[in-house]
């Protein structure tokens, strides 16, 4: 029997395989500017962080300003090749099928764009009501807020939820907050979650005996 009383998923990486789709389409737009990267750079830098973190970091790389229609066109960019390409993560769709405990997802991204994405992926119907977006509190991880108040919001304190997450900023956001994390390494190219996660896991197929039986010891 599992010590969690509710699972906080992560969307992009954990749920829906998007983040190649989105990280490509962001090197594109960054290479437009003279950033000269490719998807590895993108993955290793951008994975997991809030959109003006990657703004940022492309502006540094060009050492140009970026305009502020860099958002809205990214956003447009990406959420046609999202309708085109986006599939769930292999095997999660049985472990929402079968978990037998309360979830939810708190991501970094904007509402209108979990919601896109997990309607795309046939995941939707898993989380009405149950989405929790930094966007919406204005704070993004690492700070730990976006998972304390899906907690809270869930009826339950931090030491009783797990948190699902793929990026270090994820996995540092749910340690700050007093969460235990899995990590999701199937994506993790710079080996960088097994040092900070409470464990890590590199299939869906796994995720369940984990929760229910491990020992946590």
């Amino acid at each position: 029997m599992s010590k969690y009383k509710c699972i906080i998923f992560d969307c992009d990486g954990v749920l829906v395989d998007s983040e190649p789709i989105s990280i490509q389409i962001l090197v594109d737009m960054a290479n437009g500017y003279g950033a000269n990267i490719d998807l590895a750079y993108g993955m290793k830098h951008f994975k997991g962080s809030f959109f003006d973190a990657c703004k940022n970091k492309i502006a540094q790389l060009t050492n140009r300003p970026i305009p502020d229609s860099f958002q809205e066109d990214y956003r447009k960019q990406s959420f046609e090749a999202f309708k085109k390409n986006m599939q769930p993560v292999k095997g999660v769709k049985n472990v929402l099928t079968n978990l037998n405990l309360p979830f939810c997802v708190a991501s970094s991204g904007p509402e209108d764009k979990i919601r896109l994405n997990l309607g795309l992926a046939g995941l939707l119907p898993y989380f009405e009501n149950k989405i929790f977006s930094c966007y919406t509190i204005n704070k993004w991880k690492p700070d730990p807020a976006v998972f304390l108040w899906a907690a809270e919001t869930m009826g339950f304190k931090p030491n009783e939820c797990l948190v699902i997450e793929d990026s270090l900023s994820g996995v540092r956001a749910a340690n700050a907050g007093g969460f235990d994390v899995f990590g999701f390494t199937a994506h993790d190219y710079n080996d960088e979650l097994k040092n900070e996660a409470t464990k890590t896991f590199d299939s869906m197929d796994g995720l369940l005996e984990m929760i229910y039986v491990s020992s946590y010891t």
